[in-house]
């Protein structure tokens, strides 16, 4: 966590305060909120307040949680226009029912992956967040979580809890091909399945936005009536495409993918 002089730091740093503007612009905008009203929104691990700063500037109103102390004084200091909250979000999101009509958080859900004391279990935490985040939010609403994911375990794990709360949504991965300028949101739908925005940076003609979509939903690999057959060449190249689209690193296809090969004397 961050200390007294480490949150001052972290605010006043004109990259810093850049890209959280950036990323807290495009959370915003995948919520797609009503224009003709202001909305009451959560911003989960809000810091010192800069990702509210935004949704202040957009008309809407914020509550905002953070772990920090720290980070929440720097917010107090600076005069934020939301509310403040001192909370562990892995303990879950202590407000009523239906209150939020959407939710944000700037690059701070991967920490739930973290086992920062002996009791802390991560799934749990990750499910204890998403199953009370889909309470407070009401129905027809969006959660959009910007986070950094160390691998694509840890990411498989966030979305299986958040699908196993009663989510439906996927991945929106911004500018997939680029070291620098990826970015990973999951955007989360309440109630009924909206359609998944595409990621920026994907428009391209022989190239479906790569984006990891889950439901409630599963899907099972298609018979042998004419269909790919599991550990068939069909059924890998389903899957390496699957992930890619999931934005994971997959090796080329080749001649030889799905070939056996030989026994060995």
């Amino acid at each position: 966590f961050y200390d007294e002089v480490e949150a001052r730091k972290y605010t006043h740093n004109s990259r810093v305060v850049e890209i959280q503007a950036q990323m807290s612009e495009r959370a915003v905008e995948l919520l797609g909120l009503p224009e003709d009203r202001p909305c009451l929104l959560l911003d989960v691990g809000c810091g010192s307040g800069l990702s509210g700063d935004y949704i202040s500037e957009e008309g809407h109103y914020w509550i905002g949680m953070d772990i920090s102390p720290a980070m929440l004084d720097v917010a107090v200091e600076r005069e934020v226009e939301g509310d403040l909250l001192l909370a562990d979000v892995g303990h879950g999101i202590p407000f009523r029912p239906g209150m939020f009509d959407g939710c944000i958080s700037i690059s701070a859900v991967q920490w739930l992956c973290n086992a920062d004391k002996k009791s802390h279990s991560p799934p749990k935490r990750l499910y204890r967040f998403f199953s009370t985040l889909y309470t407070a939010l009401a129905r027809g609403s969006r959660a959009v979580l910007q986070l950094y994911p160390e691998n694509s375990e840890q990411l498989e794990l966030i979305t299986a809890q958040a699908m196993r709360a009663g989510f439906t949504g996927g991945m929106v991965v911004d500018y997939p091909n680029s070291a620098k300028a990826k970015k990973f949101f999951l955007c989360l739908f309440v109630g009924a399945s909206g359609t998944l925005p595409k990621g920026l940076g994907t428009e391209c003609a022989d190239e479906e936005p790569r984006q990891a979509k889950f439901t409630n939903e599963r899907t099972r690999f298609k018979n042998i009536k004419g269909k790919s057959v599991k550990k068939s060449r069909d059924w890998i190249l389903e899957k390496k495409e699957r992930r890619r689209r999931q934005g994971k690193e997959v090796r080329a296809d080749t001649k030889y993918t799905g070939r056996k090969r030989r026994p060995r004397f």
